[in-house]
């Protein structure tokens, strides 16, 4: 976060999709010599790791200047409905091209990385980070001092982790499929693209149909119903019904979403926008694994149904509790509120 408030974030973005070119290439040419190894396959994953936390703030800081206030709500919509396309689109081409030629899929990642970094050198930013403080310990910690001191921020940050550890149930979707829908493989497949398929009908509708009005309530209103669509699918024993709901539950995640990192990006000044959205990608990456964790211990502990149930409950309970403890997220009207 502190480099992408310091440098040029279209560089960043490009250096760390040319690492991962690199890297797809590498692992490309050990698979066709026949000379991939653990370590070298642990290391390439570490070293794209790494890219991608310095790449993710650089790009999130780097929206709100390629676009006006106004309509960043739209062009977040269609940011999350592309990041959905890849969610379906690329495990599927990924998996078609390792039955075919493994190396494939590697020469594939290389190339499309190269397309993206020239795909965000032709964009035109308005403005680059233009102060370059030298790194301390007040610096690093900036993002998240002007987190806890944004009472919005804080709050859209923080109801996002709690509300995906509780409402998950992306874990128990196996166990679903096989003992419970009892739909097999070909069950289990559609069952994880149902929210994905909800996701992108809703982000296409967002994109030319913006939230204007009541943007507080209906957020708070959105994590409720993501609670209520995933005690649905806990207690359905129809598949059609199971993926109805997982379908609408994608639906509201999505526009949950697109207001959070809406709000997000217009209450942050842009000299703190790297630090802020590397903060957010912490509580945004850790949540879907602690969601996971959630889901299993409990289903291990009093069944997959109960654990569905519980965490459906815990997604609602956790809208009514942020609504209290932060009121002035809970009463934005408009985007427009947010200070600049």
């Amino acid at each position: 976060g502190h480099v992408a408030d310091t440098y040029d974030r279209k560089v960043i973005a490009m250096v760390c999709q040319g690492v991962a070119a690199l890297v797809s290439t590498t692992v490309a040419i050990a698979l066709f010599r026949h000379a991939l190894t653990v370590p070298l396959l642990y290391a390439a994953g570490l070293t794209v790791g790494i890219a991608r936390s310095f790449e993710a703030p650089a790009l999130s800081a780097l929206l709100p200047n390629l676009v006006g206030r106004e309509i960043l709500p739209r062009a977040m919509a269609m940011n999350t409905t592309a990041n959905r396309v890849a969610v379906i689109c690329g495990p599927a081409l990924g998996g078609l091209l390792f039955a075919f030629n493994p190396s494939g899929v590697y020469v594939v990642l290389a190339a499309l990385s190269v397309a993206a970094m020239a795909l965000v050198w032709t964009t035109r930013p308005e403005s680059v980070p233009s102060k370059r403080e030298p790194p301390s310990l007040r610096t690093l910690f900036a993002g998240i001092t002007y987190v806890l001191a944004r009472k919005t921020i804080l709050g859209a940050i923080s109801l996002d982790l709690f509300a995906v550890i509780f409402g998950g149930a992306t874990a128990l979707l196996p166990i679903y499929a096989r003992d419970i829908l009892l739909t097999g493989p070909w069950g289990l497949g559609l069952l994880r693209a149902a929210p994905a398929v909800g996701s992108l009908a809703i982000g296409f509708i967002l994109a030319r149909y913006p939230i204007r009005r009541h943007v507080g309530p209906t957020l708070f209103t959105m994590i409720a119903f993501f609670g209520i669509f995933t005690i649905v699918f806990a207690f359905s024993r129809n598949f059609a019904l199971s993926f109805i709901a997982l379908g609408l539950a994608g639906m509201v995640d999505v526009i949950s979403v697109v207001i959070r990192i809406s709000l997000i990006q217009l209450d942050t000044p842009d000299d703190m926008r790297g630090r802020v959205n590397a903060v957010n990608s912490m509580f945004t990456n850790s949540s879907n694994q602690l969601g996971e964790l959630e889901s299993g211990l409990v289903a291990a502990w009093l069944g997959a149904v109960p654990s569905a149930a519980i965490g459906g409950l815990g997604c609602i309970l956790v809208a009514l509790l942020w609504m209290r403890l932060f009121p002035t997220l809970a009463r934005v009207d408009r985007f427009e509120e947010a200070p600049p």
